[in-house]
């Protein structure tokens, strides 16, 4: 990907183009309206990214076992949502490796891919396997986070703070060191190319500091880039994604 990242930002019925707003002073104004993002009723707090209390405890995507799919018990007969599991989970999943800050190991529906990578901020992605369900690859990820973690540091990503890691080195280690693991439960090499992507930033921050409309009804500052979840303003960093359901007038 030579071309940075687009970003559009859906409000109401609006979607606004953000990458010709880096370099402007922007400013989100919050009237305390958060809708579910399920049934669209008005809620005082947010669960799950936009959620009510009742839907997070009922939709299986606020499971734990999304979360961590190694712990999935739709065999067993007990998903919250049955055919959405069938469409989402089994469904084929790739198991990928990305540096977002060092490397890591993680994974994401076949049809997701790259727009997973750039929701983490990777600067780097590369696939490595894939298999037939969310299942498997929740095994195989739990297994492999051992040896590399299976999580982003998120500071790290916001300041660019990327260490140099040959992904596809990394990939014939996991191959040789996991190979009873993965031909156990199915797993596909993928013998890909590894990813580059550009990121719509002037400016990245010696410091990261967050910002959160559950803090201030007023957020505003020059938009200095775009990375992953965050738009990188001059007084701080807003995860918009956390901020789903939330009814934000933007000005600029």
């Amino acid at each position: 990907m030579d071309t940075p990242v687009s970003y559009t930002l859906p409000l109401g019925e609006n979607k606004i183009e953000m990458n010709p707003l880096i370099g402007s002073h922007i400013k989100f104004q919050f009237n305390g309206r958060i809708n579910c993002l399920d049934t669209g009723e008005l809620i005082k707090k947010s669960f799950g990214g936009g959620y009510s209390y009742k839907s997070f405890i009922t939709l299986a995507r606020c499971d734990s076992c999304f979360i961590s799919p190694e712990k999935c018990h739709f065999d067993k007969g007990t998903c919250r949502e049955p055919d959405w599991g069938q469409e989402v989970c089994m469904a084929p999943h790739i198991v990928y490796l990305a540096n977002t800050s060092d490397v890591k190991i993680g994974i994401t529906r076949k049809t997701q891919v790259p727009t997973r990578w750039i929701d983490q901020g990777a600067s780097y992605a590369l696939p490595i396997l894939e298999v037939k369900s969310r299942h498997i690859s929740g095994l195989i990820e739990d297994a492999i986070k051992a040896d590399i973690k299976d999580k982003t540091n998120w500071r790290k990503m916001l300041k660019n703070e990327i260490d140099p890691i040959d992904l596809e080195l990394v990939r014939e280690q996991i191959f040789e060191d996991y190979a009873d693991i993965l031909d156990d439960l199915d797993a596909t090499d993928l013998e890909e190319s590894v990813t580059e992507i550009h990121y719509p930033v002037e400016k990245y921050p010696e410091k990261v500091k967050t910002l959160s409309f559950d803090k201030m009804e007023t957020i505003e500052g020059v938009l200095q880039g775009i990375k992953g979840q965050y738009l990188i303003l001059d007084t701080g960093v807003l995860n918009i994604r956390k901020h789903q359901g939330y009814y934000l007038d933007l000005s600029y």
